[in-house]
């Protein structure tokens, strides 16, 4: 009778100590959270409140829309879909989402591959790589708009060989490559480091049984390299994604807000600001940002549920498992304390 009262308290005493873990957890958690938090919907939700309330009027950004503006209710959000620049501006920006996944997914594991190799001035040649991606967006606009004039020194270079250099800026057929190439340019360098960090991650153990077996290189990556870098590939296809559809900076340093319209080149982004803030219209040019927000996101949620889903749900899985072997010990503990006493 002593021995299974002593259980039971001891029992209740196990139990009271961790409903007291979980609630110094809890309190521990908020703490710790509490500033990204607040940072969080004070620089996130908030001005997407704001934004979506500046969208129902038609307003100059002086004093408050009620006051200083004209209330049009949802006119901004219709006036913005149904313009055909606008319209032109989305079709240029997912074609820029697409084909930066194409040229630079391939680009960016051949170059992984090759750097992952041990050779005399690999590392020199990693950084090279790496530079365009940290050099300031000003720089890089500034740089190449000068050097892709049609009397630039890029043209020259060609004029000397007996070519004649394209418009590469203003001509429509041309300028949307010209920005492709320039972006790969810049941003591939991000990619092939995120690549090298996964190859870094797959056991060595994998290739040295691949190459008892007679397994070649080539052979290897595809069965071996290929499926264990999936997971890297496809967070770096969603900051690429993320990425393009927010692009504007290159765009409205090298072609200047007006000049990307004509030669075909526009983004969201840059429609967003020549016609919020240039025309001198902030509530459409916030209606406007809504929109990008939204197509962002659908497109954010999209990728996340038929793609991402996979790698959440082996993460969560894993965590399930380790909770049920955690809660096993427990059990078992708690059984040969029992049979102790």
């Amino acid at each position: 009778m002593t021995s299974t009262s002593n259980t039971n308290v001891s029992v209740k005493h196990r139990s009271k100590r961790v409903t007291d873990g979980k609630v110094r957890r809890n309190i521990e958690i908020f703490i710790l959270s509490a500033p990204a938090i607040i940072l969080f919907c004070a620089f996130v939700i908030l001005p997407i409140i704001l934004g979506a309330y500046y969208g129902f009027y038609k307003w100059k950004g002086f004093g408050t829309p009620s006051k200083n503006g004209k209330f049009v209710g949802l006119q901004n959000y219709v006036t913005a879909l149904s313009d055909p620049n606008f319209q032109a501006a989305i079709l240029h920006t997912f074609e820029i989402v697409v084909c930066s996944l194409v040229i630079q997914a391939p680009l960016a594991i051949l170059f992984a591959l090759l750097l992952n190799q041990k050779f005399k001035g690999r590392a020199l040649i990693r950084t090279l790589i790496f530079v365009p991606y940290v050099v300031s967006e000003v720089i890089v606009g500034t740089g190449w708009s000068l050097l892709l004039q049609k009397t630039g020194a890029v043209n020259q270079l060609l004029g000397k060989i007996g070519i004649e250099g394209p418009d590469w800026l203003a001509d429509p057929k041309i300028a949307i490559w010209t920005l492709l190439l320039l972006i790969s340019w810049k941003y591939i360098g991000f990619a092939v480091i995120l690549m090298l960090a996964g190859m870094q991650s797959i056991p060595e153990e994998l290739y040295e049984a691949a190459r008892v077996d007679g397994a070649g290189f080539w052979q290897m990556q595809k069965s071996i390299t290929l499926p264990l870098l999936a997971p890297t590939l496809r967070i770096w296809v969603f900051l690429s994604m993320i990425g393009s559809l927010q692009l504007f900076d290159l765009v409205y340093i090298i072609w200047g807000q007006y000049v990307s319209t004509t030669a075909g080149v526009s983004t969201m982004a840059t429609y967003m600001v020549r016609e919020g803030r240039g025309a001198g219209n902030y509530g459409y040019g916030s209606a406007v940002a809504l929109i990008i927000f939204i197509i962002s996101l659908i497109v954010a949620l999209t990728y996340q549920r038929f793609v991402l889903s996979r790698d959440l749900d082996g993460a969560l899985t894993e965590q399930k498992q380790a909770k049920k072997r955690a809660a096993k010990r427990a059990k078992e503990a708690q059984r040969l304390a029992e049979a102790a006493q």
